[in-house]
């Protein structure tokens, strides 16, 4: 009776259905297992009646509203499209190299001297992450065109 009332005022007033518990179960027992279902769906009822996202009209309106002030849609319409295209051509080259049986694991390999030298070279001391620092901004210059 004690654990009736207990779940009753847990759950805000939601009963469980009755389940014949016995002393003869282990210590986590159906009841206290049925108790926490009920919890956690409670939570998750709660969790999803909070929604706070957008709406989808007004994701639409926004995309739509963006669309429209781009001024140079078909060279925007091209990149998209390259830009597919070039991750299901990437896509196809990594599954071809992967049939490859002992290929995988050289490539793992390979993947982690590079990593242990970029690491030795670049991060371990103070003046070559100084001089990567300088690097990556020589390289952003660059990119934008102010260099």
């Amino acid at each position: 009776m004690a654990a009736t009332a207990y779940s009753v005022a847990l759950l805000g007033g939601a009963r469980l259905p009755a389940a014949p518990c016995s002393a003869l179960l282990p210590r986590r027992s159906v009841c206290q297992l049925r108790l926490q279902d009920a919890q956690l769906s409670l939570l998750r009822v709660k969790a999803a009646s909070e929604d706070t996202s957008a709406s989808g009209d007004e994701l639409i309106e926004d995309l739509k509203a963006k669309w429209d002030s781009v001024e140079d849609k078909p060279t925007v319409l091209l990149y998209g499209g390259g830009a597919i295209v070039a991750l299901w051509l990437t896509s196809v080259v990594v599954a071809a190299i992967n049939a490859v049986p002992l290929l995988p694991k050289i490539l793992e390999l390979v993947g982690l001297g590079y990593t242990g030298w970029f690491v030795y070279r670049y991060l371990l001391f103070k003046e070559s992450r100084k001089e990567l620092a300088a690097d990556i901004e020589t390289l952003k210059k660059k990119i934008a065109g102010t260099e």
